[in-house]
């Protein structure tokens, strides 16, 4: 998987458990979350995202850079404008999969007491 970002700096103390926590750290915003299910349906501008979210664009835009510069998304230039895609298809899967578990899991994960008492970014 790659990105059309330079990588801004690497943490080497980080071990795999930190980085795989940071993988799913990006997850944990819901808007990201419909972002990155709005692109596993088609290519979109921020522009359409906008539209679909009914949120400011500089919003979508903040959360459309950090799914950058996580490697979830890429900015093709389409004319005047940038259209994202996902930048491997496996987090299309992965989503699936995450919808899968939640719709078995929905109510243990909805009254989680460790998550409820975590600060929200």
């Amino acid at each position: 998987m790659s990105s059309n970002l330079p990588i801004a700096s690497t943490k080497p103390d980080l071990g795999r458990p930190e980085v795989l926590a940071t993988f799913f750290q990006a997850l944990a915003d819901p808007t990201r979350v419909r972002i990155l299910e709005l692109l596993a349906e088609r290519p979109m501008t921020v522009s359409d995202l906008v539209s679909a979210l009914g949120l400011a664009q500089g919003r979508v835009s903040s959360h459309l850079s950090c799914l950058r510069w996580c490697g979830y998304v890429r900015a093709e230039v389409d004319g005047r404008y940038n259209r994202y895609t996902l930048v491997d298809d496996r987090i299309r899967e992965m989503l699936a999969t995450g919808e899968s578990i939640v719709r078995a899991n929905a109510d243990r994960l909805t009254s989680c007491l460790v998550l409820a008492t975590e600060e929200r970014p």
